[in-house]
C-alpha cells in the first residue's frame, strides 16, 4: 500500500442456485485465488452465497439457514487471508421476521457489519420486495447471524476504515442503489468512504452494458472515489434472464479494468492518495458530519508494497484511441480559435501578428491564427508571418516558414536581424565568440521586439507561440518569447502540440501544406539560437533539458495529482519500462522540479491565453504558486529513491 496503491478486485463465481454449500467454495476459492495475487479488497456479487435467482425460496427458513452457514464457513476458512471481503446473502432480522438483501462484510475471519440493500426494485423483471425489505435511512435492525449479533452494524449507513492506513475507507451498496435518484454511496462519499463497493446483481439487456458503464464511472468521477461493481453471471438461472457479470472497477471518471461475460476475477490497483487530494483540491466536495446515524468499523490490513498493474500512459495528456485524440485535437483547435477570435473583436485590431520559424509551436499558432481570421471574415493577408533568421536558422526551417505563410494565404516579411543583434552586442559590449544565455537571449529579445513594434505599425497584435510544457520548465527568454498579446498555446503541453498539428495536416485537405506540416512534425524542435552545423540544426531543446514525454509525464502528475516527486519517479519507472531507466527518469525529474520552482517568476507574469485542459499554469487561474518558493522538500524526497 505504498504510495497510495492499494490492489482490488470485483469477483464473479460461477454459482449454482440455491446450492449454499457449493457456492460457498467457489467463493472461498476466489478468495484464495485473489490472495495470491496481493489483493486487500474484494466485492462480490449481489446474494452471491444463494444466488439472486432464488425467487420464494428466499422466503424459506432452508435457505436462509444454509446461506448462514455458508457464510460463517467463508469467513472461517479466511480468517488467514489478508483482505476485506463483502458477499452477498439474505439476512433475516429479529425482531419483525424481515428479511433483508445484505452485504455482508469479512475481514480476518470477523463479520465487520451487515449492510442492507436500501433500494429494492419491484418493476420490470424485478420483484425484490415479495421477499426483501428496503433498509431505509434512518432504519437499524437487529439480527442473530453466523453467532454474532448485530444491532447498530445492520444499517445501510455505514463504512469502514482501515486501522493502519485510514486513508483506505469501504462504503457499500447493493445494485439498484447506484440507479436511483440518490444512491447512499453519495452519503457514505461525503462522510470519508474513498472506495465504494456494488454488490450487483443486474442482468443484461442490449445497450444495457454502456449505461452500466457510465453510471459506474460517472459515480466516481462526482464523489472523487473509487468503485467497485461485482456483477452476478454464470450459473444464475436463465429461466427469463442472462446475467453476464459485468464488473467495472473506476477510480475518479475513469474505468482501470473491466470484463463482461465471464467468470473469475476482475483486479487492479487504487490510488486513495489521489482521491484524497482530488477531494481537498474540489471546493464543491462537502464533508457530511458523521453524526449519529453514520457508523464507521475498523478492519485490519498489513502495510505492504503493491505490485502495479494498472494502466498508466506514457502520455497522460494524450488519449490512446484514435478517435478520441482526434476529437481531443479539434477541441483544443476550436478553444484556441475561440479564444482569438474574441480577443482580436475586443481590441478592434486589424491583424494578428505571428512570429513563424518553422518549428512546432510557432506553426500551430499560425494554423489557429488562420482560422481565426477565416471565421472573422477577414481576408487571409489579415495575418501577417514574420519570420527572422540569425545565426542558428537554418534553411530547411525557414523554408518551413514562408512555405506555411504561402499556404495559409497570409502576409509574410523576412526580417533578417543579424545587423540589428550584432550591433546590440556592440552596444552593450558582448563578444559575439561569448555563446553564453546573453548570446542567445539578445536573439529572441530582437525578435519579440520587432513583432511588437511591427503589430503597433499594422494596428495589429501579436499571438504567442509558447506552450504548457515550456512554461513547466520556464524554457523562454524572459520579455522575449515569453511575451506576446495573446497566449494562444499557453494551456496545450508539447506532446499534445504535436498531435493536433499532425491532426490538422491530415484534415486540412491540401496536399502541399499537408507535406510541409509533416516536415515541420519531423523537424527536431530548437529555439536555433546556436549557429548551425554543415546546415543542420545544433540546438536541440531536448538534449539540453531532457524529453517532452518525460517533462510532460512529470508536469500532469506533479501540478494536477499534487504527487511527490518520489511516487511520480515511481509511476514514470513503471509507465516508460524498457524506454528510460531509473537513473534518466531521477536525472530529468530533478530537472524538472529545479526548473519548475526557479522559473515560476515568468509564469507570474504570463500574457492572457485560454486554457484548454485539467492542468493550466495561469497566475490568475489555476496555477497560485510565489516566485520564491523553495524547491528542497520535494528535491530531498527525490534523494530517497533507490538509484
Amino acid at each position: 500500500m505504498k504510495d497510495g496503491f492499494i490492489k482490488v478486485a470485483a469477483a464473479t463465481p460461477k454459482i449454482r442456485v440455491a446450492d449454499c454449500a457449493y457456492n460457498a467454495s467457489e467463493i472461498i476459492r476466489l478468495c484464495r485465488e485473489a490472495d495470491a495475487l496481493g489483493v486487500k479488497i474484494l466485492a462480490f456479487p449481489e446474494l452471491c452465497v444463494t444466488g439472486y435467482t432464488c425467487g420464494d425460496l428466499f422466503l424459506q427458513d432452508t435457505l436462509l439457514e444454509a446461506a448462514m452457514r455458508a457464510v460463517t464457513r467463508i469467513a472461517e476458512e479466511t480468517r488467514e487471508l489478508d483482505m476485506l471481503i463483502a458477499v452477498g446473502c439474505p439476512v433475516r432480522e429479529g425482531w419483525c421476521g424481515k428479511t433483508y438483501n445484505c452485504a455482508v462484510i469479512l475481514n480476518h475471519g470477523d463479520i465487520r457489519g451487515l449492510q442492507p440493500k436500501r433500494n429494492i426494485p419491484n418493476y420490470g423483471e424485478f420483484y425484490e420486495q415479495r421477499w426483501f425489505s428496503a433498509g431505509g435511512e434512518g432504519w437499524t435492525g437487529d439480527a442473530q447471524f453466523a453467532g454474532q449479533r448485530f444491532d447498530d452494524q445492520i444499517s445501510a449507513n455505514g463504512y469502514y476504515f482501515c486501522r493502519e492506513l485510514p486513508e483506505i475507507s469501504v462504503g457499500v451498496e447493493i445494485c439498484e442503489d447506484l440507479w436511483a435518484a440518490d444512491p447512499p454511496s453519495t452519503g457514505l462519499a461525503r462522510a470519508g468512504a474513498a472506495i465504494i463497493l456494488n454488490l450487483s446483481a443486474s442482468n443484461e439487456l442490449v445497450g444495457k452494458a454502456a449505461y452500466r458503464r457510465e453510471l459506474v464511472k460517472n459515480q466516481s468521477a462526482r464523489l472523487h472515489c473509487a468503485y467497485i461493481y461485482a456483477d452476478a453471471g454464470e450459473g444464475e438461472s436463465t429461466t427469463d434472464l442472462v446475467f453476464a457479470g459485468h464488473n467495472i472497477i473506476a477510480e475518479n471518471g475513469t474505468v482501470l479494468a473491466e470484463s463482461r461475460f465471464k467468470t473469475g476475477l476482475t483486479v487492479t490497483e487504487i490510488d486513495v492518495e489521489r482521491l484524497a487530494y482530488d477531494r481537498r483540491r474540489n471546493t464543491t466536495f462537502t464533508p457530511k458530519k458523521l453524526a449519529d446515524e453514520f457508523w464507521r468499523s475498523p478492519f485490519t490490513l498489513s502495510l505492504a508494497d503493491t505490485v502495479l498493474t494498472r494502466p498508466i500512459s506514457r502520455s497522460p495528456f494524450v488519449p490512446a484511441e484514435k478517435d478520441q485524440r482526434e476529437e481531443r485535437c479539434r477541441e483544443i483547435f476550436a478553444i484556441q480559435t475561440q479564444g482569438l477570435k474574441k480577443r482580436l473583436e475586443h481590441t478592434g485590431s486589424r491583424k494578428l501578428v505571428v512570429g513563424v520559424s518553422g518549428g512546432l509551436d510557432s506553426t500551430l499558432a499560425m494554423l489557429v491564427s488562420a482560422m481565426t481570421v477565416r471565421e472573422l471574415g477577414l481576408p487571409p493577408q489579415s495575418l501577417l508571418a514574420v519570420t527572422m533568421p540569425c545565426f542558428g536558422t537554418t534553411e530547411r526551417t525557414k523554408s518551413n516558414a514562408m512555405i506555411l505563410a504561402e499556404k495559409l494565404g497570409a502576409e509574410l516579411r523576412v526580417v533578417d536581424i543579424t545587423k540589428s543583434v550584432r550591433q546590440h552586442f556592440a552596444d552593450i559590449g558582448h563578444d559575439e565568440a561569448d555563446r553564453s544565455v546573453t548570446y542567445e537571449n539578445a536573439q529572441a529579445r530582437e525578435r519579440t521586439q520587432v513583432l511588437m513594434d511591427i503589430a503597433n505599425s499594422q494596428n495589429g497584435l501579436v499571438v504567442g507561440t509558447g506552450d504548457l510544457s515550456e512554461l513547466a520548465l520556464g524554457w523562454a527568454t524572459y520579455n522575449g518569447d515569453h511575451m506576446s498579446m495573446y497566449g494562444v498555446n499557453a494551456g496545450v503541453p508539447k506532446t499534445l502540440v504535436r498531435y493536433v498539428v499532425g491532426w490538422y495536416a491530415d484534415t486540412c485537405g491540401d496536399v502541399e501544406l499537408s507535406r510541409v506540416l509533416n516536415d515541420i512534425l519531423a523537424t527536431p524542435v530548437s529555439p536555433e539560437l546556436l549557429p548551425a552545423e554543415d546546415g543542420e540544426i545544433s540546438q536541440k531543446t531536448e538534449d539540453l533539458v531532457g524529453p517532452y514525454e518525460l517533462h510532460d509525464f512529470f508536469l500532469y502528475y506533479f501540478v494536477r495529482w499534487g504527487m511527490s516527486p518520489r511516487k511520480i519517479c515511481r509511476l514514470a519507472k513503471y509507465a516508460f519500462a524498457g524506454v528510460y531507466d531509473e537513473a534518466c527518469i531521477v536525472k530529468w525529474l530533478r530537472t524538472f522540479v529545479r526548473r519548475f520552482f526557479a522559473q515560476q517568476f515568468k509564469r507570474s507574469c504570463l500574457p492572457d491565453g485560454p486554457k484548454v485542459g485539467s492542468v493550466a499554469l495561469s497566475p490568475r487561474g489555476d496555477w497560485r504558486m510565489p516566485s520564491d518558493a523553495v524547491s528542497r522538500a520535494w528535491l530531498s524526497g527525490l534523494e530517497e529513491t533507490d538509484v
